[in-house]
């Protein structure tokens, strides 16, 4: 079908903006990239807070729907373009793909995320305690992942996609990998799905080894 490209307000470095990039490839979907200069504060001028009042990417234009929160857009994006796939319809698998979105916006958020915004970005926040709340997700994360490839299902879902950028990328803010086998062959797992986009690495922290 013929559609004009999805613009997708992001920053290259922002884990957020690439859960809605990677979703975009995956379903093949046209998307044009705008990028935020999120070091200039882009984020907060009047026409960025057009789109989004909270002064956040990313943010998407689908043919003038604007849309902003990772997790709701790759929600919308589901429910339109795909067929069951990412966002399962049944009560009980949409609530287990609900639930690590959860996960996504509560634990990965205030663990991975945060202790990458430290290093990343010079964010001030106490990287010990962001670290130990990361690990303590991490053994989580891997005892579910020991009894299924996947987090909400057998296949891939939105689950996966929200939850992979920040996991992928804990090693940027100093937060290891290597006590969890299950955990890290999950990321191959979506790293080897066709249309997968990585996102942009940052030589720092345990990642600069």
């Amino acid at each position: 079908m013929s559609h004009n490209p999805i613009k997708l307000y992001r920053h290259p470095l922002s884990g957020h903006a690439h859960r809605v990039e990677l979703l975009l490839s995956l379903l093949n979907l046209p998307s044009e990239l705008v990028f935020v200069d999120l070091a200039k504060g882009a984020h907060k001028q009047p026409e960025f807070l057009a789109l989004n009042s909270f002064g956040q990417v990313p943010v998407i234009d689908d043919n003038g729907s604007v849309l902003s929160d990772s997790n709701a857009i790759l929600v919308y994006l589901a429910q339109k373009y795909d067929n069951g796939r990412w966002l399962p319809s049944e009560p009980l698998a949409a609530a287990k793909v609900q639930r690590w979105l959860s996960v996504a916006a509560g634990q990965i958020a205030s663990g991975p995320a945060t202790a990458r915004l430290i290093t990343v970005f010079g964010a001030p926040y106490n990287a010990e305690e962001t670290i130990a709340r990361s690990h303590a997700l991490l053994k989580v994360m891997d005892q579910e992942l020991s009894a299924s490839p996947f987090l909400a299902s057998t296949q891939p879902t939105l689950a996966d996609v929200a939850g992979y950028t920040y996991i992928a990328h804990a090693p940027e803010g100093n937060v290891s990998l290597a006590d969890y086998p299950h955990v890290r062959a999950w990321l191959a797992r979506i790293e080897a799905l066709p249309g997968f986009v990585p996102m942009q690495r940052t030589a720092i922290g345990l990642q600069s080894a």
